[in-house]
C-alpha cells in the first residue's frame, strides 16, 4: 500500500468534490484521480524511474505526486531557486529521470534528462492517456525525494519512503474531516516537507487546495479573502511581512480559522502582533523536518491563547508545543546520555515516520532507531523549545553559546526588526559574538547603545562583542537563515 491510495480514498468518497484551484473553476477528486492515473502511464511509456519537478507550488504538484505513486516510482521536486549547474548536479544523482519544469525553469534542464516536458505539456500527455492499474509497491519503497535546504552543509537526498509518510498522516490528519466550504491555501514551495505534506494532508482530509506561487502580503490577504480560505500555513517571514503590511489593522479574514506557522524560528513578538491581527483564527505552530516525514511537535490554538491571556504562560508561545502522537522524544547531552526535564542539549526522535536515510548515504538512526535532529533543545513540562542547530553554536572562550539564547533577547528591542547571532573568528577568544541586526527604522540605535541594552538582560560572556546593521539577512525561500553565507558576508572586508 502507497500513498496513491489517499486519493483514491478521497476520489471514492468525495468524487465531484472540488480538489484543486479556484471555486467554481477547479479540479475535482474525480478528475484528479483520473489525470493522475494518466500521468502514470505516461511515466511508464518513458521508461522512467524517478518523476523530478523544477516549478512552483500550484495544480500540477498534486497531480506529479499520485502519478509518481501509481507508477511506482520516486517523486523528487528540486529547488527552482538553484543556480543550472546545482540543478544539474541534483538530477544526477537520480536514476533515468523524467523531468517537469514550470516553463521559466525548463531551459536549465535541457539535456539533463532524455525527456524535460513543461508542466502543461505533462498535464496534456497526462489526460490523453489511457489509466493503468497501479503498480504495485512495497510499503518500504521510496515515495519520495526531498533534498535538504543545504543550510549548514552541501544537499543531501532524504528518502521518504511511502510506510513514512503514511504514518504520519494516520496519526495527526483525520481522513474525509474537512467540510465541502473549507479551502486551504498552499504558498510553502514543493521542495520543502511542508510542501509535499500540504499535498498529502489535504487531500486525505478533502480539502480544496488554492495556490499562492508569488507571496506578497497583499496577494496573500487578497486570496484569503476572496477564496474564503479556512487555513493556510506560512514560514516566520511571510507572518512578518504580513503583520507589518497590516501595520495595527485587523487582518479581516473571517473565514480563516487555522493558521499554521513552521519552518524556522518565530520571533515571539511578531507572534504577538499576528495573534492580535488575527483575533477570531487559531494559530498552530508544526515543527518538523524533513527526514521525519513533516510535523513531530504541534502547539494548538488553545495553548496559544492561554499563553497570550497569562503572563505566567506566555513563554510557552516561543515553545514548538507537545510531540504528536505515535513520536518519542529525547534530549541527551553531546556524549549521549539522556537529560533530565528542562535541561538543554541535543534533540533526538523516534517514531514510524521518520525516515532518517540519505540517499547513496545510509541511515542516520542508532541501533535503536533514534534519529539525531541535530537541534539544540529541552523538554520542559511536556513542551518543546527548539534553541537552534547544534552547528550554530559559538565557542567563545572555550565557552559555549547558544546564538538563539542572545537572539531570544535582541528581538525584543524596539530598533531591531530582525536578528541573526553568530561567531566570528577571533585571534583571542577564538570567536567573537557578532549580532548582526536588520533596524525598523533608518534612525535606529547604534551599536553602543545596543550593547548596553543586551548588557543589561543577559550576563556578560553572552553580550555581543560587535553589532552590525545590514539591509536583510540571507535566508532560503521557507524563512531558513543560512549562516554561512551571513559569516561570509560579515567578514568579507567590502561588507563592512
Amino acid at each position: 500500500m502507497g500513498i496513491e491510495m489517499v486519493l483514491d480514498m478521497a476520489a471514492s468518497v468525495n468524487p465531484d468534490r472540488l480538489a484543486v484551484g479556484p471555486r467554481g473553476a477547479g479540479t475535482t477528486y474525480g478528475q484528479l484521480s483520473d489525470i493522475a492515473a494518466g500521468g502514470a502511464t505516461v511515466l511508464a511509456q518513458h521508461g522512467a524511474a524517478h518523476l523530478v519537478f523544477v516549478g512552483v507550488n500550484g495544480p500540477v504538484l498534486p497531480v506529479l505526486t499520485f502519478a509518481a505513486a501509481r507508477a511506482g516510482v520516486p517523486l523528487a521536486p528540486l529547488n527552482y531557486r538553484l543556480a543550472t549547474d546545482q540543478l544539474r548536479v541534483l538530477v544526477a544523482q537520480l536514476d533515468r529521470p523524467l523531468i517537469v519544469a514550470d516553463p521559466a525553469y525548463r531551459d536549465k534542464l535541457v539535456g539533463a534528462a532524455d525527456t524535460v516536458l513543461t508542466s502543461e505539456e505533462f498535464l496534456d500527455l497526462a489526460r490523453a492517456a489511457e489509466p493503468t492499474d497501479p503498480t504495485a509497491v512495497p510499503d518500504d519503497a521510496t515515495a519520495i525525494v526531498l533534498f535538504t535546504s543545504g543550510t549548514t552543509s552541501a544537499p543531501k537526498g532524504v528518502l521518504l519512503r511511502h510506510q513514512h509518510l503514511l504514518s504520519y498522516l494516520l496519526n495527526t490528519v483525520e481522513f474525509a474531516s474537512a467540510a465541502e466550504e473549507h479551502a486551504t491555501l498552499v504558498s510553502t514551495p514543493p521542495y520543502h516537507v511542508a510542501g509535499m505534506g500540504a499535498v498529502l494532508s489535504n487531500v486525505y482530509a478533502g480539502r480544496r487546495m488554492v495556490h499562492l506561487p508569488d507571496f506578497t502580503p497583499q496577494g496573500w490577504l487578497d486570496l484569503v479573502r476572496g477564496e474564503g480560505v479556512t487555513s493556510a500555513m506560512v514560514v516566520p517571514t511571510m507572518l512578518a511581512r504580513v503583520v507589518e503590511h497590516l501595520d495595527g489593522a485587523p487582518a479581516d479574514t473571517p473565514a480563516l480559522t487555522s493558521l499554521a506557522y513552521g519552518g524556522a524560528r518565530m520571533p515571539q513578538p511578531v507572534l504577538e502582533r499576528a495573534l492580535a491581527a488575527f483575533p477570531d483564527t487559531g494559530f498552530v505552530n508544526a515543527y518538523g523536518l524533513t527526514e521525519t516525514s513533516s510535523t513531530i511537535a504541534v502547539l494548538g490554538p488553545e495553548e496559544h491563547r492561554e499563553a497570550l491571556a497569562d503572563p505566567a504562560l506566555r513563554g510557552r508561545l516561543a515553545s514548538v508545543g507537545r510531540i504528536v502522537p505515535g513520536m518519542q522524544a529525547q534530549i541527551r547531552d553531546e556524549g549521549g546520555t539522556v537529560l533530565g526535564d528542562g535541561e538543554t542539549g541535543l534533540l533526538w526522535v523516534r517514531g514510524a515516520q521518520v525516515s532518517g536515510e540519505y540517499m547513496g548515504k545510509g541511515s542516520a538512526l542508532d541501533a535503536e532507531g533514534w534519529f539525531p535532529t541535530r537541534d539544540r533543545a529541552r523538554i520542559d513540562d511536556g513542551y518543546l523549545y527548539i534553541g537552534g542547530r547544534a552547528d550554530d553554536t559559538i565557542i567563545r572562550g572555550g565557552e559555549n553559546i547558544a546564538p538563539a539564547e542572545i537572539e531570544d533577547v535582541l528581538v525584543h528591542h524596539d530598533d531591531v526588526r530582525e536578528v541573526a547571532v553568530i561567531g566570528v573568528p577571533d585571534d583571542e577568544w577564538g570567536e567573537r559574538i557578532c549580532a548582526v541586526i536588520v533596524p525598523t527604522r533608518t534612525d535606529h540605535a547604534d551599536e553602543r547603545t545596543v550593547r548596553a541594552w543586551c548588557r543589561d538582560r543577559l550576563r556578560g560572556s553572552r553580550t555581543p562583542d560587535e553589532v552590525v546593521f545590514v539591509d536583510e539577512l540571507p535566508k532560503t525561500a521557507t524563512g531558513k537563515l543560512v549562516r554561512r553565507d551571513l559569516l561570509a558576508q560579515i567578514t568579507t572586508p567590502s561588507a563592512r
